[in-house]
């Protein structure tokens, strides 16, 4: 058994990506090891059967397979900014329900045999939500960022990259700020550190120790 944690991770998969980012924040060095995930390792399987990332294996033999109790469990050994304090579940719910829902039939219409059209405009009036939240404060839970922040951004990037120039003529200004800024973050750019898929045998990486700050 590793005498770090472990974690399974994929770098677009914006669930993995919370949990990076939760990670990083604590402060927690993990050894990661990024999936291919048509061709997931045997060793991740058998952690966790559900076959989905992030899987983060802790040196006890415990396994937490959901990205939201990963980035929870973390932030619970160390919280610097205060992220807790902005754990909205509503908030959040409606990110991880309904907007998905629309985000995933409009990104792949193919997959779900769905109208993208009518699902692209369902997601954009949930973000108008969003925007109007930012209209009093720079972050959705007060001026600095939080969980919730930290939860919902890396959806939200995934819905404006299916057609940035679309995106960027929507009425949504507070929120592209607010995107913009996350994507523009040192912490970002270190969660979405690019990774060869992991092989048994492989040397270990060991992410999360340490981020460059603003």
């Amino acid at each position: 058994m590793s005498v770090r944690p472990i974690l399974y991770s994929f770098r677009r998969c914006p669930y993995a990506m919370r949990a990076r980012l939760a990670l990083l924040i604590s402060g927690q060095a993990v050894e990661i090891r990024e999936v291919r995930l048509r061709d997931k390792p045997a060793s991740m399987l058998a952690a966790s059967p559900k076959g989905t990332v992030p899987v983060l294996l802790l040196p006890d033999g415990s396994v937490i397979e959901e990205s939201l109790d990963i980035m929870r469990w973390a932030l619970e050994q160390h919280d610097p900014e205060g992220w807790l304090a902005g754990d909205d579940g509503a908030l959040i719910a409606r990110n991880d329900g309904p907007f998905k829902h629309h985000l995933d039939r409009y990104k792949y219409p193919e997959r779900h045999g769905s109208d993208p059209l009518i699902h692209r405009a369902a997601a954009v009036a949930l973000l108008g939500e969003l925007d109007m939240r930012l209209a009093d404060s720079a972050q959705l839970c007060g001026t600095g960022r939080t969980f919730a922040d930290m939860a919902t951004f890396p959806f939200v990037r995934q819905f404006a990259a299916v057609d940035p120039e679309w995106f960027a003529a929507q009425p949504l200004p507070r929120l592209r700020q607010w995107l913009v800024a996350h994507v523009a973050s040192p912490l970002f750019e270190a969660a979405f550190l690019r990774l060869s898929p992991w092989q048994e045998g492989d040397a270990p990486i060991i992410f999360g120790s340490h981020i460059p700050l603003p």
